[in-house]
C-alpha cells in the first residue's frame, strides 16, 4: 500500500504546485486604463501594451487633449495612471488642487524646444520678434528658463523655475513675448516670429523639422513618468508596468514616434 499512497501524495502536491501557479498567473491578469496625451504617445503605448500583454496586464488607454485633465481624473479614479508631465507640472497641481498622486516610473526627457517656420537659426531672429510661450507655470517658467539658457533674456534668480514674463530683467532685443496655452502656442506658429513649445505639442503641430534650438539635457529636471495615486504605489502591477515600459521596443516606439526630440529615461 505505502508505493500507493507515496505516488498519490506526489500527485497532490503537484496538483497544488499546478494551482498555486494557475491562481498566481491569474492574480496578475489585470486591466489598467492609463491617460495620455493623443498623437504620437499612442505609438509608443501601443508598444507598452504589447510588452505588457505578455504578463498578464492589459493596457487600455484613454486620450486626453488638454493638460489640465489627466490629472483630475487620476484623482477622480476615473483612471489608474496617466504619462504626459514632469515633477515641477505635478508639484504645481498638487499644490493648486491637493492631489494624491505620486510619480513611479521615469519614461522620457522631453528637451523643449525653440521653432520657427520663418527663421533659421536665432541670431535671424530680429528685433522686437514675437515669442510665443506656454502660459502654464511650470511650462511657462521653463520657456523663459530656455531663453535664458540661450542668452537672449535674463531673469531674476530668485523667481526660480516657476518665473513669469515679469521676472524678466535683461531683453536687450526687445522681445514680444507671448503668453499662450500650451496646447495652442505651437499651432499659432505662423502667426509668431518663433515659440517655445512643449515636444508633443511640437508634434502635434507637424513642427519637429522646424526647431531652431532646444533647451540641454544636461541636469534636466524635467523627466517625464508614469503617475499613480499615492495609495496604489505598492500595487504589484506597478513593476509589471515598470518592466513592459521599460523595453527595448518601447525604446524603438519613441524613436519612430518622436524623430529623436525624446530621450528615454532607460
Amino acid at each position: 500500500m505505502s508505493p500507493i499512497i507515496s505516488i498519490t501524495r506526489r500527485g497532490a502536491f503537484a496538483l497544488a504546485a499546478a494551482l498555486a501557479l494557475t491562481s498566481a498567473v491569474g492574480a496578475q491578469e489585470t486591466t489598467l486604463k492609463v491617460g495620455i496625451m493623443g498623437g504620437e504617445d499612442e505609438t509608443v503605448w501601443a508598444a507598452v501594451a504589447e510588452q505588457a500583454k505578455a504578463a498578464g496586464l492589459t493596457i487600455e488607454t484613454v486620450i486626453f487633449n488638454d493638460y489640465t485633465q489627466p490629472n483630475e481624473a487620476l484623482a477622480n479614479k476615473e483612471i489608474d495612471a496617466n504619462a504626459f508631465q514632469h515633477g515641477p507640472y505635478l508639484d504645481a497641481q498638487i499644490e493648486a488642487h491637493g492631489y494624491a498622486i505620486t510619480p513611479v516610473i521615469d519614461t522620457a526627457i522631453f528637451p523643449i524646444g525653440v521653432y520657427s517656420k520663418t527663421y533659421k537659426t536665432l541670431e535671424e531672429l530680429p528685433e522686437g520678434a514675437v515669442i510665443g510661450l506656454p502660459n502654464d507655470p511650470s511650462n511657462g517658467g521653463r520657456a523663459l528658463k530656455v531663453l535664458e539658457q540661450l542668452g537672449l533674456i535674463k531673469l531674476n534668480p530668485e523667481a526660480g523655475i516657476l518665473a513669469t514674463v515679469i521676472d524678466v530683467t535683461e531683453n536687450p532685443r526687445n522681445f514680444d513675448l507671448r503668453e499662450l496655452d500650451a496646447g495652442v502656442v505651437g499651432r499659432a506658429i505662423d502667426d509668431l516670429d518663433a515659440a517655445v513649445v512643449n515636444t508633443d505639442w511640437a508634434a502635434k503641430a507637424g513642427l519637429l523639422d522646424f526647431r531652431i534650438a532646444q533647451e540641454s539635457g544636461e541636469n534636466n529636471p524635467y523627466m517625464n513618468f508614469i503617475a499613480i495615486r499615492t495609495e496604489d504605489k505598492d500595487a504589484a502591477w506597478v513593476e509589471t508596468l515598470r518592466s513592459a515600459f521599460q523595453s527595448d521596443a518601447v525604446k524603438e516606439a519613441y524613436a519612430t514616434a518622436y524623430k529623436g526630440a525624446a530621450s528615454p529615461a532607460w
